[in-house]
């Protein structure tokens, strides 16, 4: 692997998901011997055609995963995310002095060089929401500007491939608590956190161990890392980072930039940090009109979240060396991602919008905040993950006119509006057939809306109890959606 001059390493890859195939197939081309290990016997047979020896150990219960990892010997073991970092793998790895790395640090330790012999800088970026929105407008503004970059990590195609890949000018790199946890050298040209919320803790143990993670996007950063104004862990995490000498903080926030920031003035997003005098200039980047229509659903205007996501986009591309006019053009450009603040449809004069990606309450709040007051008819609940509503209902009560629950879990959600919005009618939906939940959601709803109103399916909640993914309940959400247009 050409970055640490090991060809001939014995790397474990421990996973065999999407990204594990990649890795396999990377470390294969690169001179090492790839070792998969998975709890798919027959993924693990694919992945080990051609490796003698490796056998049956290849195929590992999660119970016996650790030591069969470990009786192979790798000089190396590339973790899948799937793995929480509690796992015996973790602690029988670091016994044996085996380094653990994410498949991002493998991409960077193996990633191609350009002509010249440099690498492609990476543009990182982590946050509890916003990652996905963030990155692929991030890649949308370069591109237009004629760059090769596009958005990998946690989104797109596997970082390992295109890393190894070549031929970009530079990475749009998402990066989740899962993959940072392992992921040890990377030295990114311009990082961001987009903000911190209590998630997945399940996988890191605590919060507090989940917050050391997002963190580590900030380290070894070469020239600048932003953080979020409002969010003062994300400014906590810049001043504690071990960064290269010259980087230096760049705030994001929705008020008047201060020298050195990024901001809103009277609807003008504003950069003062990547100009020549940020004292005395600031640089026009976008009108809030340019951004419209990345949120048609709710209540009008843009979202302030949308319009965060948009200066930690034009921050990273500014970093990068973007001009202002190419900032606008591409955040025109740029389309939103299914599943995230998407107008699935008007029946009756009321909106029906589909945010199955607000998996969490951080992640739900941005949308409902955003609609009129008492419009709002909110299709909420799922898998709880263990999370507790009430700051959330707190927080938009005022916005609600009514509230559907679904979701196997729904106490949670039944007890944060019985104590905090008893006044605002709420309803169920109790059915067997899994493949009518969504059907029943959008038909209660549709009886309590009004006019004007806006029915926001923003859960909360993962989506696992009741669908494949939130990708699937959005996609329910939309036929029901047009079966009640048709109706």
């Amino acid at each position: 692997m050409t970055r640490l001059g090991v060809g001939g390493a014995r790397v474990a890859v421990v996973g065999l998901g999407t990204s594990g195939r990649a890795a396999v197939d990377v470390v294969a081309t690169l001179g090492a011997t790839p070792l998969g290990f998975d709890a798919s016997e027959e993924a693990a047979e694919s992945a080990n055609r051609g490796t003698p020896g490796l056998g049956a150990r290849a195929y590992a219960e999660p119970r016996t995963l650790a030591d069969a990892v470990v009786a192979a010997h790798p000089d190396v073991v590339v973790v899948s995310p799937g793995i929480p970092s509690h796992a015996p793998l973790f602690a029988a790895a670091r016994a044996a002095g085996i380094p653990v790395w994410s498949e991002v640090e493998l991409a960077w330790q193996v990633q191609a060089p350009r002509a010249d012999g440099s690498f492609a800088p990476w543009l990182t970026l982590t946050g509890t929401n916003g990652k996905t929105t963030t990155v692929t407008m991030t890649s949308v503004i370069l591109e237009t500007a004629g760059y090769v970059a596009p958005a990998v990590g946690n989104v797109g195609n596997p970082i390992v491939s295109v890393a190894a890949r070549g031929g970009v000018d530079a990475l749009a790199v998402e990066l989740s608590s899962f993959q940072l946890h392992s992921t040890h050298s990377v030295e990114a040209l311009v990082s961001a956190c987009l903000n911190v919320a209590p998630d997945h803790i399940d996988w890191h143990g605590s919060y507090e161990a989940y917050v050391a993670d997002k963190a580590r996007v900030f380290a070894r950063t070469r020239r600048a890392c932003l953080y979020n104004v409002a969010d003062a862990t994300t400014r906590r995490m810049v001043e504690d980072a071990d960064v290269l000498d010259g980087a230096r903080a760049v705030g994001i926030g929705l008020g008047v930039p201060a020298p050195g920031d990024l901001g809103v003035v009277d609807g003008v997003l504003c950069d003062r940090a990547f100009v020549p005098d940020r004292h005395g200039t600031a640089a026009e980047l976008a009108t809030l009109a340019d951004l419209g229509h990345l949120a048609p659903g709710v209540g009008g205007q843009v979202p302030g979240h949308i319009v965060l996501d948009a200066l930690f986009a034009a921050a990273l591309a500014r970093a990068f060396g973007v001009e202002a006019a190419q900032v606008r053009d591409g955040l025109r450009a740029h389309r939103p991602g299914a599943h995230r603040i998407e107008l699935v449809g008007t029946v009756g004069g009321v909106s029906y919008v589909d945010d199955s990606k607000a998996t969490n309450a951080h992640a739900a709040l941005a949308s409902l905040a955003a609609l009129p007051e008492g419009t709002g008819v909110w299709i909420a609940g799922g898998l709880a993950k263990g999370a507790r509503f009430d700051e959330l209902v707190r927080a938009v009560r005022d916005r609600l006119r009514a509230v559907v629950i679904i979701g196997v879990d729904r106490e949670p959600m039944r007890d944060a509006l019985e104590r905090h919005a008893p006044q605002i009618p709420r309803f169920e939906v109790d059915v067997p057939d899994h493949g009518g939940v969504m059907r029943s959601a959008v038909s209660i709803a549709a009886r309590l809306a009004r006019p004007g109103d806006t029915v926001l399916m923003a859960p909360a909640c993962a989506s696992m109890d009741q669908f494949i993914s939130y990708a699937d309940r959005g996609e329910a959400f939309a036929r029901a959606v047009e079966e009640l247009g048709n109706g």
